[in-house]
């Protein structure tokens, strides 16, 4: 299954809980929380682009599963990780004590970050 194309938030979940446990300022998750952003993803086999457009905030992340990579959290962190693909519609990933995963349905992409008993989910629809 191909992941790309473009995703704007639709819904989510336990953001303010999630944002202030990873040490987002209350000023920022405030701010952040009712924003609708857009993922940008391209991939080319086993090469994955990824742009998330979150108002005026930017990140860009690039990775091909199976190889050690650096990505850009959403405190601006970059952090080493291993991206793994489990069947052909979830991408897997853990860094910082926080579990990843991006699953594709049809038009619809769920991802789930996980850490502690804080479970963060965002929806997001094919644009």
């Amino acid at each position: 299954m191909n992941f790309s194309g473009k995703y704007q938030l639709q819904s989510q979940e336990n953001f303010e809980a999630f944002m202030k446990a990873v040490g987002l300022s209350d000023d920022l998750i405030e701010k952040g929380k009712d924003i609708k952003g857009v993922s940008e993803i391209v991939q080319n086999g086993k090469h994955f682009k990824l742009t998330i457009t979150t108002g005026s905030k930017v990140i860009q992340n690039e990775f091909t599963l199976g190889e050690e990579c650096e990505l850009e959290t959403m405190t601006g962190e970059k952090v080493k990780t291993v991206v793994q693909m489990e069947g052909d519609n979830k991408l897997v990933t853990t860094f910082k004590g926080i579990k990843c995963t991006s699953e594709l349905n049809g038009d619809t992409i769920t991802n789930i970050m996980i850490l502690g008993d804080i479970v963060f989910k965002r929806v997001s629809k094919r644009i």
